[in-house]
């Protein structure tokens, strides 16, 4: 039996073995899961799939630029930071809270946002950004950029240092309050801790490694922000980046045995799905330590998957492995002219692409997976939509969601 294989056998029995562990605190869960919330505030930490503004503060320019046109033309208008042509899952589900899009907050630590701008909550997320700290890939010996100075323990404190300021109340029952009525989303965050060993190896049985150190870390920060009174956390699992367009591209091949049915590299996609099971093992393990805690598995891989695999269901015609912006090449992604470099146009349509630049992927398909988390079923427990009236969610469905 080859290792990956073994290896995924044994996460499996672990996931069932935590399941088992669960069952007794099942109904408690439950009911925590469905009790009625309203978030007053959403924080979030994370990389580029979630960075709303962070990387206008960082002076080393990221490849892609995502600070220059054609970025945001979709939504917004220009660009404003956001690594895709709009809104992002999270700007989505701000809408659908009925709250603002969430502040960087580096725009507020060097001025540039108010402090009653950030009450409602604040973004820590910075493309780029990894969860493992910096000086774990340079004693491995990776050649690492300025964003893996903004690590998830780099985040974390940069939260708890603006507390204070958040809160705005002498005692710490006045933070507990805010805290424990706000949504957090942690991540999704380790797609680029992956992309330094994968620029060196495809050794499934050596990628593999890094997973565990990876997932150690988000655990370790959500575990943090219970012990700090957080109540509501969504833990983003990793993409299907086995069809991320730059990969498909780096790691092309002439045997069809390597691709699946949508055209997405199977081994690739097998990591992910790794990543993936770990994390939810931890996390049942976590609402084990902690049975009042409403924390929330956000399925990003099978909920991005639908349309990669049913494309024209979804409006993306034959583009769902090609991207909108890029400069040529089978996928419409060429490394040497990348969007936002000088030449290098947008489709017309932005809406009819899944990726919109080889990395990241357009509003259109944010969109839809976030119809998918906040109205199910690709959230564990779904998602809480108790307390909105049919009135809320029917102007999300049929106005935000457009």
């Amino acid at each position: 039996m080859p290792l990956s294989t073994k290896i995924s056998s044994l996460r499996q029995q672990q996931w069932l073995l935590s399941v088992v562990l669960v069952l007794p605190l099942l109904f408690l869960v439950t009911v925590t899961a469905t009790a009625c919330n309203y978030y007053t505030s959403l924080f979030s930490f994370g990389d580029s799939l979630t960075d709303t503004g962070n990387l206008y503060f960082i002076s080393s320019p990221q490849s892609p630029n995502c600070l220059v046109s054609p970025y945001g033309l979709t939504h917004f208008h220009h660009p404003n930071g956001r690594c895709s042509d709009g809104r992002l899952i999270l700007d989505f589900i701000a809408e659908y809270l009925g709250l603002p899009y969430v502040e960087p907050y580096l725009g507020f630590k060097h001025g540039a946002v108010k402090r009653r701008n950030i009450e409602q909550g604040v973004n820590f997320a910075v493309a780029g950004a990894t969860a493992l700290d910096r000086r774990f890939f340079e004693e491995k010996g990776f050649a690492v950029g300025a964003t893996a100075n903004f690590s998830l323990r780099v985040q974390l404190n940069w939260f708890k240092e603006l507390l204070p300021s958040l809160c705005n109340a002498s005692s710490s029952e006045g933070c507990k309050k805010i805290i424990g009525s706000s949504l957090f989303v942690m991540g999704e965050i380790g797609g680029n801790d992956y992309g330094y060993p994968l620029s060196e190896t495809t050794k499934f049985a050596d990628l593999l490694t890094y997973i565990p150190q990876v997932i150690s870390v988000i655990i370790s920060a959500i575990r943090e922000l219970i012990d700090l009174g957080a109540v509501t956390i969504m833990a983003p699992g990793s993409l299907p980046l086995g069809c991320n367009p730059a990969y498909l591209t780096r790691f092309a091949t002439i045997d069809e045995e390597e691709y699946d049915q949508a055209g997405c590299l199977k081994w690739l996609n097998m990591f992910y799905e790794n990543h993936n099971e770990l994390l939810q093992i931890e996390l049942n393990r976590l609402r084990v330590l902690y049975p009042l805690t409403n924390i929330i598995y956000a399925d990003y891989f099978n909920a991005a998957m639908q349309f990669y695999n049913s494309p024209q269901q979804f409006g993306f015609g034959g583009n769902a492995l090609k991207v909108c912006c890029g400069g040529g090449g089978p996928y419409n992604f060429n490394d040497t002219a990348k969007c936002g470099d000088a030449g290098v146009i947008a489709c017309d349509d932005p809406s009819q692409y899944v990726s919109w630049d080889g990395y990241h992927l357009s509003e259109a398909a944010y969109r839809w997976i976030t119809q998918g988390l906040l109205n199910g079923p690709y959230t564990i427990p779904e998602f809480n939509v108790s307390c909105f009236t049919g009135e809320t969610i029917a102007y999300f469905n049929n106005y935000a969601m457009k």
